[in-house]
């Protein structure tokens, strides 16, 4: 197994990745402005997909193995209370559902990155953790994934910034900066495990949990509003095999 300080360095650097792939994925606006809501929603079943698979195969299957049935299930209640907490007391706007949470005078594209902030964290510490484990195939594995479905998630942000008359160049920056968010998951999560292993198989059920409750409670509703929900479930299931794939070549 590699060194503590090495391990931190990689979850890092693969998280940081993994969060750029947003920016990767918004430069198609600097090109159009338009993309079809069938397209949005199939986008989105995928990347849901990408987090299901991720979830089951990435997290939860390495922390039964580790620390059993039950501190599976305490870490993956834990994961999804702490994303229902923080989704209900940090005021945050979606394009779909508006605004939730608190009141707040921020302006409303704050609250837009706030919550892909919500949503995004989740993913970088699951990174982190998974590399935190010392497993270098099943974190490349992982943040491979979470790169993947990053890049139609940051299209997904920064088109609707450019029909809402923002630049093609500060929607750019926006999606970027939603996905830098990943990194600070990241070295959070590789660093609590690396420090402290015994705490692994609790990291890696907890960022499971977070996961599930960002694909349960936005990805799927999301993808199913506008009449579109054979094709996002068709992307959903694309997006499973891909991700099950990476994980049974890289892990």
């Amino acid at each position: 197994m590699l060194p503590g300080r090495e391990l931190i360095q990689i979850g890092f650097l693969a998280s940081l990745a993994a969060g750029l792939a947003t920016g990767a994925g918004a430069l198609p606006v600097l090109f159009t402005r338009q993309v079809s809501e069938r397209v949005f929603d199939v986008m989105l079943g995928f990347a849901a997909g990408v987090m299901l698979a991720a979830t089951a195969f990435g997290l939860l299957i390495p922390a039964i193995e580790l620390g059993g049935i039950w501190i599976t299930v305490l870490g993956t209640i834990m994961g999804g209370l702490f994303l229902h907490l923080t989704d209900r007391f940090v005021p945050h706007f979606h394009f779909i559902s508006g605004a939730e949470g608190p009141p707040s005078n921020l302006r409303r594209i704050w609250l837009l990155i706030l919550a892909i902030t919500i949503h995004n964290f989740p993913e970088g510490l699951a990174v982190g953790v998974s590399f935190g484990g010392g497993d270098i195939g099943a974190g490349a594995a992982l943040a491979t994934g979470i790169g993947l479905q990053n890049i139609p998630e940051g299209l997904a942000v920064a088109l609707p910034l450019v029909r809402e008359k923002y630049s093609r160049g500060k929607a750019l920056w926006y999606a970027t900066l939603t996905g830098l968010v990943e990194p600070i998951g990241g070295i959070l999560g590789v660093s609590i495990v690396t420090l402290a292993r015994p705490l692994l198989p609790l990291g890696l059920a907890f960022a499971a949990g977070a996961m599930l409750f960002v694909v349960c409670d936005e990805l799927i509703p999301e993808s199913h509003r506008k009449g579109h929900e054979r094709a996002a479930t068709f992307g959903l299931i694309t997006g499973f095999v891909i991700m099950m794939v990476l994980d049974t070549i890289l892990g």
